[in-house]
């Protein structure tokens, strides 16, 4: 694999995992363990489910055994309760990346997640137009 890189030179061996720009690169696979589902539930989670550190979590112990991204989804829970975009967003991960570690976050018992409310239970707009125009009229 001795040919010309982008850069004009030859490749260093090696070099294909880094970036100049970047840093070491790591595959979203080798954060996942090759996995593509969140645990052995195939919980789906939806991009503005609400993530939220739960009120009993595993003690000290179990966290250490967390990977290193699992951690830091965790610490961003602590400090806000954040949905599923934002987690991925601000831990700079893809979001197929974040569904599978919050998939074993949630199984461990670390967080709990709150689901968006399906279109079909939310009340039709003209009910909600009525009730609107029945509260002017008061």
């Amino acid at each position: 694999m001795n040919e010309e890189s982008s850069g004009g030179g030859p490749s260093v061996p090696g070099s294909q995992w880094y970036d100049a720009d970047a840093g070491p690169l790591v595959r979203p696979y080798a954060m996942t363990g090759g996995r593509t589902r969140p645990g052995p539930s195939n919980v789906r989670f939806d991009l503005i489910a609400l993530v939220v550190v739960d009120d009993d979590p595993p003690g000290p112990a179990e966290e250490s055994l967390l990977g290193p991204e699992h951690r830091s989804l965790l610490a961003l829970c602590r400090a806000e309760t954040q949905s599923v975009a934002e987690l991925s967003a601000d831990a700079d991960l893809p979001v197929g990346v974040v569904r599978v570690l919050l998939g074993d976050l949630l199984e461990s018992g670390f967080v709990r997640v709150s689901r968006p409310v399906p279109p079909a239970q939310l009340p039709d707009e003209r009910i909600l137009r009525e009730v609107i125009d029945g509260l002017r009229a008061l």
